[in-house]
Formats: structure tokens, sequence, C-alpha cells
């Protein structure tokens, strides 16, 4: 049963490559296509020749590169720490009632969103404490780190830690057939008024890649400008279907600290590199603020690091759970100059008096909502 099993799921990660080997088929025709018969074999204009190409390549590789980011990127796994330890797990196996026991474990660690009934998200499946806007991806068999959804056309998660290179590949991916729609335009509408009645191998090209190129863009403008909503509000494609559930209620925006504050979140502070499929998403994948977490005297504090480029605010998978207590490592004020470091909790005392501290702020924070 164990090798049917076993062939049945090589089988199935087979299929699962499909999907990208029709994108790929498709993109690499389309290069063909424009390359060697528009631009090599019809265009006669050597200076409209060389635009073409230009342009043309430069959008070639910045969609192909966010694509195979977003294929090869890891979505963002849960770290050691949320993961139930041998003997959390014989007295969750033992209990009479296992929530108690997940309830329990979960008291130790960073998470603000509940399950129905005031009570702890975990996973069966994987036996970890699921981390806020975590969930469990039957396509992968993992729990994801912000998980948005899982795409079949990049065969993978999208997540936390590949979130920017979908979005990116939905960027270039429309400018790319944008433009190759566009600038090929001009020979298709010849196609159609030439008054030969013999269309050549190369016209029947260029009537197929004007077609595919348009039917791609606006099809993508829609997908496109439902994940640019998402950002905006920081929602993820799960959440804007079922709402994150807090203490007070579930709330779709319970993780909206403002526009742009939200978009940093995922692209980072340095602009520049907003554009670039490099890794430069803040936080670690873990903690979120909340739109009740925000004041006045925080507002557009983000979870990062010190260096977008450099992901030292991880929660490390080999630091057991009773010593790294917080994971809040470096943070920011990215509407600012102003850092702010709280450093891990390392003892009872400590860790009771950062749990207080932060009780008394929320109801503070409940009350000016109130009032």
């Amino acid at each position: 049963m164990k090798k049917v099993n076993s062939a049945l799921a090589c089988i199935y990660r087979t299929l699962g490559w499909f999907p990208v080997v029709i994108i790929n088929a498709i993109v690499v025709w389309s290069y063909f296509a424009y390359v060697i018969i528009l631009c090599f074999d019809i265009v006669s204009n050597e200076l409209e020749k060389g635009l073409y190409l230009v342009f043309f390549h430069l959008f070639f590789v910045m969609f192909m590169y966010s694509y195979w980011k977003s294929i090869l990127s890891s979505p963002g796994f849960v770290p050691s720490q949320f993961f139930f330890s041998k003997e959390d797990l014989e007295r969750y196996e033992n209990s009479e009632n296992p929530q108690d026991v997940v309830n329990e474990i979960a008291k130790g660690l960073p998470v603000v969103t509940w399950a129905v009934a005031n009570s702890a998200r975990y996973c069966g499946n994987c036996y970890v404490v699921k981390p806020d806007r975590s969930h469990h991806c039957t396509m992968c068999g993992r729990c994801i780190l912000k998980m948005d959804h899982h795409c079949p056309w990049v065969n993978n998660c999208v997540g936390w830690g590949n979130y920017k290179y979908f979005i990116l590949f939905l960027f270039y991916a429309i400018l790319f057939t944008m433009y190759v729609a566009l600038s090929s335009l001009k020979y298709f509408i010849q196609f159609w008024t030439a008054h030969s009645s013999k269309k050549s191998n190369s016209d029947l090209h260029i009537l197929f890649l004007f077609f595919v190129s348009a039917m791609f863009s606006v099809s993508l403008w829609s997908l496109f400008g439902f994940h640019l909503f998402l950002l905006s509000k920081n929602r993820t494609t799960l959440e804007s279907f079922r709402a994150p559930l807090f203490h007070y209620g579930a709330d779709k925006d319970g993780f909206n600290i403002g526009t742009m504050n939200n978009i940093r979140q995922v692209f980072g502070n340095t602009t520049w590199k907003w554009f670039f499929p490099i890794f430069t998403t803040l936080g670690n994948g873990c903690t979120y603020l909340t739109s009740r977490s925000r004041n006045s005297e925080n507002t557009g504090l983000l979870l990062s690091n010190n260096d977008d480029d450099e992901d030292s605010s991880h929660l490390s998978p080999h630091t057991p759970r009773d010593i790294q207590q917080s994971v809040y490592t470096s943070s920011t004020f990215v509407n600012g100059d102003i850092n702010i470091n709280l450093k891990d909790v390392g003892s009872d005392d400590e860790e009771e008096i950062f749990h207080k501290n932060k009780l008394r702020s929320l109801y503070r924070e409940t009350n000016e909502n109130l009032g």
C-alpha cells in the first residue's frame, strides 16, 4: 500500500508541472514569433526593429525571472517553535480534551488569531500551532506562512516568502503581453487588409501572436487588480473569503495598517527595490501588527529587518520555544527615522512583564476604540 501511495504521489507531483510546461511552451513560441518572425523577417526599418528588440527583451527577462522566482522560492514554512514536542504530542494524544493542550501550548507563542470558541488554531496534519495567517495546503502537504493560495500555474503555494515575486510576475506578464500585442497590432492589421489571397506561415504566426498576447493581457488584468486590492488592504485571498478571528470577533481588516505600510510590509522600505524580484519583504512571516495595535505614537510601525536584504528576523528553526518567546526581534518606523529594538524574552519574569504590558496596551486601545 505504501508503494502504491508513493507511486501516486510521484505521478501527482509530476502532473503538477504540466501547467508550468504549458506556460513556458507558449512563452518560447512567442519569443520565436516575435523575434525571429516579426522583427527579423517582417520589420524592415532598422530603427523600429532595434527598439522592438530592446523593449521586448527587457520585459521578457523581468517577466521570466519573476515567474521562476515565484516557482522556485519557498512560500515560507512554519518554524520548529510552533511544532508539538514529543511531550506535547503525547499529552495531546492521551488527553480527554486535546484542545486544552493546544491552548496551553499556544500561550507561549505569539499568536493573536483564534479558531472558533476562543480555541487556538492548530494543524492536525502537521501537529503545529498555526502562526497568524498561516494555513495548511493540501497540495503541498505543509502549513504555509501567510498563505494566499496554491497556484497551479507556478506549481507552488503563494505565501509570505514569495508573494512579492508573484505580484511582480503578474505585473511584468501584463507589461510583456501588452507590449507584444500593441507592437504587433500594426502587422496584425496588415494581415487582414493585404490584398493577397495567399497567407504565409509568417502571417499566421503574427495573427496568433496578437490574439494570444491580447487574450492573456486582458485576463491578467483582472487577477492583478484583485491582488492590488488585497495588497492595499493587507489581506490574503483566503482572508478575503473568510475573515481572521480575533479576540473581539472576525475582522477582514484586522491586519490593515494603512495602504503604504501594507505595501511596504510586502515590498520593503526601499522604493527602488520594489520593482526587482529580490527578497525585501519585512518581518518573519509569523507575527504581524494588527489594525488595533497601532496608535498615535507608533503609526507606521512594521515588523522588519534593519536591512531588507538580510532576513535576520526569521524564527530560528533551532531555537527552543522556551528560550525565544518573543519574535519581535527588530522593528522600524517606516514613516520616520526611529528604530525600536525589543529584546527577546529570556526569563519568566521578563516574559510575565512583557505579556502584562501587552494586555494593558490591548485593554487601553480597546477602551479608546469603544469610547
